[in-house]
């Protein structure tokens, strides 16, 4: 991904890589050492991306959007909100409910009533009843982004318990098994990328 990025022209046309990793801990460039509670045969590796730990592992739909910002006419914040929605859409499609949360990058849903669409109620606490399904952690160099979106969908999660997912202590995570939908990485990935790639088209 540094590569291609540092290689990249005005005319270099986007790319979208859609991958599934072995087990991993990933940090972000300010990750701490200590939201990894203990990693015990799992590699944790330093990346240039943003934010703080995640796990990445099979049955997780990791998509590395490779693409020039200044030709979509975007900023990061919109980029970041368009990331998001492609898993919004994909919740969607399988008839499930995701949610933003404030401050905190990534789709959420509620654990007692995934399908439904009862609005998070401001005031209540941050991640009180929710557990995550995708988590972001994105790199922009010379306006053009690498990095990106990670998309749980039939994992062993245990692995999560190991760190404090994103910085957050006892953040739950989920997948779509989790939450009784059952899908192939494969049908995940295609709908994932299709919607990521209507999302990033000039």
């Amino acid at each position: 991904m540094r590569s291609f990025t540092a290689a990249r022209g005005v005319d270099t046309a986007d790319e979208l890589w859609l991958v599934e990793h072995d087990p991993v801990f990933t940090l972000g460039v300010a990750g701490r050492e200590e939201h990894v509670l203990d990693a015990g045969g799992i590699a944790v590796v330093h990346t240039g991306r943003g934010g703080q730990v995640t796990y990445h592992g099979p049955g997780q739909v990791v998509a590395y959007p490779l693409v020039d910002l200044r030709r979509l006419r975007i900023y990061v914040k919109e980029y970041v909100y368009r990331l998001e929605q492609a898993a919004l859409d994909v919740l969607t499609s399988y008839g499930l409910t995701g949610h933003r949360v404030a401050g905190a990058p990534g789709v959420f849903v509620r654990l007692d009533d995934p399908a439904g669409h009862r609005r998070l109620q401001p005031g209540v606490e941050r991640f009180a009843g929710l557990g995550k399904i995708a988590a972001l952690g994105v790199k922009v160099s010379n306006h053009c982004t690498y990095h990106g979106l990670a998309f749980n969908v039939a994992m062993d999660l245990e692995p999560f318990a190991r760190i404090n997912p994103c910085g957050h202590v006892g953040l739950v995570t989920v997948d779509l098994a989790t939450l009784g939908t059952h899908a192939s990485w494969d049908e995940a990935a295609q709908r994932l990328g299709a919607r990521l790639s209507a999302l990033l088209s000039p």
